[in-house]
């Protein structure tokens, strides 16, 4: 179960729009609508790096990193998903899963510091949100 006294890094709670908790992650949506950008953040205190985690919760981060990865790809008919946990700029341990495009602003490189961040049409972002929730519900917390 999750710690009580987990804290969203502000970072991340000023980037994105809360999508679930699931058992042991904080599943959130970036606000840069350039890209489908889904960030798990494991809610435990203190966590910087995936060897911070017990094995319980490094194969738990594992399930719900697929389960996130097909959600995504569900929802969007992406072409690639990029997964990755970098946390250069942001230390609470996260994780990035990326649906990706051919011809998308930064295709076929990385997104980071490629492109400005676009705003979401709220529409769509708000029914991307909803479709996760949906896809990953019987996952929860």
């Amino acid at each position: 179960m999750p710690d009580p006294s987990f804290q969203l890094d502000p970072r991340l709670a000023a980037d994105t729009v809360f999508v679930i908790d699931l058992v042991l992650c904080r599943v959130l949506l970036s606000r840069d609508g350039n890209y489908p950008w889904t960030i798990l953040v494991p809610m435990r205190p203190g966590a910087v790096e995936i060897v911070d985690l017990d094995r319980d919760d490094r194969l738990a981060l594992m399930d719900e990193i697929a389960a996130v990865s097909a959600a995504l790809r569900d929802a969007t008919r992406c072409h690639k998903l990029n997964v990755g946990a970098l946390g250069n700029v942001v230390a609470q341990l996260h994780v990035h899963v990326v649906a990706r495009f051919e011809g998308d602003p930064a295709w076929p490189g990385p997104i980071w510091g490629r492109h400005p961040a676009a705003p979401w049409d709220t529409a769509k972002r708000d029914a991307l949100v909803e479709t996760l929730r949906a896809a990953l519900g019987s996952a929860a917390a």
